[in-house]
């Protein structure tokens, strides 16, 4: 099949890489033309707009920062509404707005284009690895149509229900993560001003009901042995995240509490300049506050994790 994708950063140029793997001609379109190098001469064909990618395709997926960069590549003059003809369909991957999704299919409903919304979750790791939950809104014989191009994107394509289904899935998982990473944040914090060593405190609740559930393994790669660079998902992305979550809640007359204290930290983080860095950088704000300093040496870590693995076989 002639597929089109168009966002070739951080996650989607593995997504697009795995479309190729598994036998799809690509068709691609970045704001960034050398982004698309390692495509293009793996047999993709470059477009100059988001409207040749249509053009010349059957389907098209976007993975773009956000809800601007998607509405201006869907609606704007040289994008994928003046591009697509009747009956093609229209993925976005993106972690999107419900409203403007909603905006975006009634707008290519009129025309006869399919759009749904499918938001993927795992990370770069996942996206690379193909594992990769895809929480997918719209119309589900579409859905089912088209599932074998998305299982070449991740090994879990799930269909949630009616356009921005998906997207409200995605932001509530997120926005969910990030009210735990702050939490986490001040327990730890907490616990370590109480005279425990950082180390031995994490070995310890790991045991506990919770760690047994993962719930503290997250700490592993940034907060504790405080390493913020490179980032595994940028704070600009994460705060886009919480503020769409949080917008979702006011439209829908739910309070917020939790996660608006979790966006005020990260707009704090924003503010000290640390937008590019891990978005889990603005725990950093909590040790502050505590007066405390949460430093654990990653090869201890990682002897933990490597133990656990060895009693599992």
């Amino acid at each position: 099949m002639k597929i089109g994708f168009i966002g070739l950063g951080t996650m989607g140029r593995h997504m697009a890489s795995n479309l190729m793997k598994g036998g799809h001609q690509l068709v691609v379109n970045d704001v960034r033309r050398e982004a698309a190098a390692p495509h293009v001469q793996a047999g993709a064909v470059w477009a100059d707009t988001p409207r040749a990618v249509a053009e010349a395709t059957d389907v098209v997926f976007t993975s773009l920062p956000g809800p601007p960069e998607v509405e201006s590549v869907a609606l704007g003059e040289q994008g994928l509404g003046a591009g697509l003809a009747a009956g093609k369909t229209y993925f976005d991957l993106s972690t999107n707005s419900p409203a403007l999704v909603r905006k975006i299919h009634e707008v290519f409903k009129r025309r006869g284009i399919h759009m749904l919304d499918a938001p993927v979750s795992g990370g770069p790791r996942g996206a690379e690895s193909r594992k990769l939950a895809l929480w997918v809104g719209g119309d589900e014989e579409i859905f089912n149509k088209h599932r074998p191009v998305l299982d070449a994107i991740g090994d879990q394509p799930y269909y949630v229900g009616p356009i921005g289904a998906g997207s409200v899935a995605k932001l509530v998982h997120n926005c969910a993560g990030y009210i735990v990473q702050t939490a986490l944040a001040e327990v730890f914090t907490m616990g370590v001003k109480a005279g425990v060593d950082p180390l031995a405190l994490w070995k310890a609740v790991r045991q506990g009901a919770g760690g047994r559930r993962r719930t503290f393994d997250g700490l592993v790669d940034q907060f504790l042995p405080s390493k913020f660079e490179p980032p595994a998902f940028a704070l600009r992305l994460a705060h886009k995240d919480v503020t769409l979550a949080t917008a979702l809640g006011r439209e829908h007359k739910v309070p917020m509490r939790l996660a608006n204290i979790t966006l005020e930290e990260m707009t704090e983080a924003m503010n000290r300049g640390w937008a590019e860095r891990d978005s889990r950088v603005a725990m950093l704000l909590q040790e502050e506050r505590a007066g405390v300093e949460i430093r654990v040496a990653e090869k201890l870590l990682r002897e933990v994790l490597d133990a656990d693995r060895g009693g599992a076989r």
